[in-house]
């Protein structure tokens, strides 16, 4: 096992989530810029920081930003390591799966290895919904509670289990386009189409374990979705409405199944979609809802939306 770790960096918001809910938010030394949650977290040193963090730039300003500064530097973010060496942590959380998303892993692990006690630099990658809960074990491990880690795993696969139970019976599974980013429009990847298909639906464009990817707007017509859920990645529900308009302007947009029968829902991607922490299951629970209203509105566990998850919103057409 491990040796306990009392010092902790979380460099990811969905790390900083499972730190906090395997009881170990006292430990958190230093976070991301992007970290909020919980709130009694946020009051810790900013570890690294971004050029567009916050920026309200349209969609796609920020996916040209994001390509250009990829292309000429490699990352988006900028590491405090004269902070870090402050902090003396005992372990470094971080992920190299996206470098959209965090410091780039290779510099993280090069920079750590010069501190004068190199802690380790733990790789958090989850692929599938699975991973996610070996990730959580991974934490408690790393940090030296592994037994803290299986009633919470054991807690949130009970709940996913209570919406797969409820679905199981529904006679219809609905298309569900599980939009990413709205200009250019991106599909859902990673875990986001297997939480479709276990609130009871089947998403025709994501690309369950796979990074989720640009889409074209005749693949997403000849998709037709029954349902379309834009859960923008890093954008909350307000944010993501300020760019209705864009898709309103067009014909394809109008003329989807989904659009003309008024199933079209904003969530919030930052909060829940995106983080691969323990608020994942709500997205699991308020895409049910989305996908089967009748059957799941009054079916939410004890312990559901312990994160503030909201209710899902209509957007108005």
């Amino acid at each position: 096992m491990a040796p306990t770790a009392n010092r902790i960096v979380s460099l990811l918001p969905s790390a900083t989530e499972i730190v906090a809910a395997l009881g170990l938010a006292d430990r958190l030394v230093g976070i991301s810029h992007e970290c909020d949650y919980p709130e009694e977290i946020c009051n810790r040193p900013r570890v690294t920081r971004c050029e567009i963090h916050g920026s309200d730039l349209p969609s796609a300003a920020i996916d040209t930003w994001v390509r250009d500064m990829l292309a000429a530097r490699g990352t988006l973010y900028t590491l405090d390591e004269e902070l870090i060496r402050e902090l003396r942590p005992d372990v470094i959380l971080t992920q190299r799966l996206c470098d959209v998303c965090a410091v780039n892993y290779g510099s993280v692990a090069a920079y750590a290895a010069t501190l004068p006690a190199p802690p380790p630099v733990i790789n958090l990658e989850p692929m599938r919904l699975a991973d996610i809960f070996a990730d959580i074990r991974l934490v408690a491990r790393s940090c030296g509670v592994p037994e803290q880690a299986e009633a919470l795993v054991g807690a949130l696969q009970q709940r996913v289990e209570a919406v797969t139970s409820r679905v199981a019976a529904v006679p219809n599974r609905p298309k569900c386009f599980l939009m990413e980013w709205v200009d250019p429009p991106f599909c859902a990847g990673h875990w986001n189409p297997e939480l479709v298909e276990l609130a009871g639906g089947v998403d025709p464009i994501g690309r369950k374990g796979h990074p989720s990817r640009r889409v074209a707007w005749d693949e997403i017509s000849r998709a037709d979705p029954d349902v379309v859920v834009l859960a923008c990645c890093g954008w909350a529900v307000d944010r993501t409405r300020r760019e209705m308009s864009l898709l309103a302007g067009r014909d394809e947009w109008r003329s989807l199944r989904a659009v003309e029968q008024g199933r079209v829902f904003v969530l919030d991607g930052n909060a829940y979609f995106s983080r691969p922490g323990p608020r994942i299951v709500d997205s699991l629970e308020m895409l049910a809802e989305v996908l089967h209203p009748d059957g799941m509105s009054r079916a939410r566990p004890a312990g559901a939306g312990q994160g503030g998850a909201a209710r899902p919103q209509r957007t108005p057409l």
